[in-house]
């Protein structure tokens, strides 16, 4: 591990480097004399109290000499007023401090530095991000100021790898840009192609933006494409998120999102909140987005040409051609809608919770309340294509005489599983459990229901059988 040394000159250039001075545009370095001894020191702009320190330096600067102190440590009891303040040799020690929001002082002379923890991190006061609630994790958003926007990174990335480079467009309002990225997984040609792209911004205004620097950035080849080539977020978490991973972040002055590069189609089937739930569910959420996305794109448009032209039916989709009163039993057409129904309710609760919440009077309530109730909606819901078909079941089976079988499984869901399941699983996982006891008695319920469909499928082919031996 490198330590600091007497070597004045050394030190600076190391802890320049290591920093980002002249490579990070919110690394603020200065010279000053401080009792006729050269000094600097480095805070990250954003993080530092400037009361505090602009108190430090009106202190240090008037001193005549500090011949008394021999030491950083010395230097420290005599002349640094502030309470948490301690002198550091490491080199790694002292980048990763200032990374956490400390001052880093260096004096010529003294082989140590002082790292003063004066920070102050930005915080969002008035609400979280509308467009991404949160579940689980902090509630904190992007705000319109750069500076803000790219310390809530830098409170969460505190690598000297990030790199957070600085960039001005347009001819006419000079708007701030930032690249926030990894320098030791960013992909370096998407970067260079990134710079080169903003470098050749000819506009003279970015009223819009982050959206006016995405269609200043595209190329006049592109335009027709109705597919996006970013994406956006209002999160701090999902930027990081988004670093760590080797993409890249742009910030905008005056924007309350943040830019991410590249994207693909998988990216818009994911929602950060996925990330605060087990594996296993998260996993569930964004396989099912998949799904009904491709069944409400392929389904439809599937079934019309095979109804209309059955010449192209192929080998194994027979069934589907409508030849006779038997080729699709009703039984299965009445599940596949019920199934279809469900999905589509099921993408509607999952992406507009909090939209139909407000629907109900909850628009002015609280931010807990908004939480809990996109909560109730996402986790409560989860399963309901599996719930339509349990509908879809007692019907059909009501309808074809078999009132005991109906009423067995209806009873069964609502009675056996839909009171004892909210009364047990919170005992073992709280508030949670009890959010999760209707799609576990959903499931539950469906696997019985998935019997009787069997045997009914069964008892249905068999008649069809018998009646195509007759008429034959």
């Amino acid at each position: 591990m490198d330590c600091l040394t007497a070597d004045f000159e050394k030190n600076v250039r190391t802890l320049d480097a290591l920093l980002g001075v002249g490579r990070c545009f919110d690394m603020i370095s200065r010279d000053l004399y401080v009792g006729g001894k050269r000094a600097r020191l480095w805070v990250v702009d954003g993080y530092g109290d400037d009361a505090v320190i602009e108190r430090m330096l009106s202190f240090w600067l008037p001193l005549r000499n500090i011949d008394g102190a021999q030491t950083m440590q010395q230097f420290i009891d005599r002349y640094i007023t502030f309470s948490e303040v301690n002198a550091e040799q490491s080199v790694e020690t002292a980048v990763t401090s200032v990374f956490l929001g400390k001052l880093l002082l260096l004096i010529d002379g003294f082989d140590a530095c002082a790292l003063i923890d004066a920070k102050q991190f930005p915080a969002r006061s008035v609400e979280e991000p509308s467009a991404g609630k949160v579940l689980r994790g902090a509630h904190d958003g992007f705000i319109e100021t750069l500076v803000a926007n790219a310390a809530l990174l830098r409170r969460r990335i505190r690598d000297p790898q990030l790199t957070l480079e600085g960039h001005k467009v347009s001819d006419c309002s000079r708007a701030d840009v930032v690249l926030c990225y990894l320098e030791n997984k960013v992909d370096r040609k998407l970067l260079d192609e990134v710079r080169q792209k903003l470098k050749r911004i000819d506009v003279r205004s970015v009223s819009m933006s982050q959206e006016s620097i995405a269609e200043a950035m595209m190329e006049k080849k592109q335009w027709w494409t109705p597919f996006p080539k970013v994406r956006y977020t209002e999160r701090p978490d999902a930027a990081t998120a988004c670093v760590m991973e080797g993409n890249i972040v742009v910030l905008v002055d005056n924007s309350p999102a943040a830019m991410i590069l590249p994207t693909h189609f998988f990216d818009f089937v994911q929602e950060a909140n996925d990330y605060y739930f087990p594996p296993l569910i998260g996993t569930y959420l964004r396989v099912l987005r998949i799904v009904v996305f491709l069944l409400t794109m392929f389904i439809t448009p599937v079934w019309y040409l095979l109804v209309k032209d059955p010449a192209r039916t192929q080998a194994g989709l027979e069934f589907l051609a409508i030849e006779s009163d038997y080729s699709v039993p009703l039984l299965v057409q009445l599940l596949l809608a019920e199934f279809i129904v469900g999905a589509v309710a099921l993408v509607i609760v999952e992406v507009f919770p909090l939209q139909i919440a407000m629907l109900f009077g909850a628009a002015n309530e609280s931010t807990y309340y908004a939480d809990f109730t996109v909560k109730c909606f996402r986790t409560y819901l989860c399963l309901m294509p599996l719930a339509t078909l349990n509908k879809g079941t007692f019907i059909y089976l009501q309808a074809l005489g078999k009132a005991f079988a109906s009423t067995a499984v209806s009873m069964t869901r609502e009675i056996i599983f839909g009171v004892s399941l909210p009364v047990i699983l919170p005992v073992f996982f709280g508030l949670d459990g009890l959010l999760w006891s209707f799609p576990a008695a959903d499931l539950l319920t469906f696997l019985i229901a998935a019997f009787f469909i069997r045997q009914t499928y069964r008892e249905l082919s068999d008649v069809s059988a018998v009646h195509t031996e007759e008429e034959t």
